[in-house]
């Protein structure tokens, strides 16, 4: 005779949802409120919870370096621009995707530390270009290394096929939540 399913303390079969507390939550949802749709938590959750991890240890590295996620934001986008490492306030607004006001002052802060410059933009009126300094420059080199090489070893566990797959999955869910959303801003987890 084969023994029946495992069974929690309320006497409810758990189906391997114990080793797994998202589909425990699932099931819970479904034994409590048939019908519900729970076939999301088995997506969003582990997002969140990822998210979660990844931006925490992104902050641990970034702390040890010495630098802000913002400040390596803009840095990274005026040396991912190639040489001069110069774009003006518009474009870095853009292609950061976050408000002319956070630009600004990200621009500040960097120029207060030396890490970029500002000058008078060609052409428009108001235009204000920002320059990455040698210092700046440095920074983003040294910073973008200790990230980039820690993500690698975080997402490690998968295969470079199953790494591709989950990326062009992601980049699926992602444009058709911001789409159904009507939002194509991306921020930091948690926050406006």
């Amino acid at each position: 005779m084969t023994p029946g399913p495992k069974a929690g303390a309320d006497g409810y079969p758990l189906d391997g949802a114990a080793d797994d507390p998202v589909r425990e939550i699932a099931a819970a949802w479904e034994r409590e409120r048939p019908g519900t749709p729970v076939s999301s938590i088995g997506i969003v959750t582990p997002i969140w919870r990822l998210a979660k991890l990844l931006g925490d240890d992104r902050r641990r590295v970034l702390t040890r370096a010495g630098v802000d996620a913002a400040t390596l934001d803009l840095l990274s986008v005026l040396r991912r621009s190639g040489a001069p490492y110069t774009l003006s306030t518009r474009e870095l607004g853009r292609r950061s995707l976050v408000t002319a006001g956070a630009v600004s002052q990200r621009v500040a802060r960097a120029e207060r530390d030396g890490l970029v410059t500002r000058s008078p933009g060609q052409g428009r009126p108001r235009t204000v270009e920002v320059t990455l300094t040698v210092t700046g420059h440095e920074l983003v080199e040294a910073t973008v290394d200790q990230v980039l090489h820690r993500e690698a070893e975080l997402v490690g566990g998968l295969t470079p096929d199953q790494q591709d797959r989950l990326a062009e999955l992601l980049h699926l869910l992602l444009q058709d939540v911001q789409h159904r959303l009507g939002d194509d801003r991306i921020t930091h987890v948690g926050h406006e």
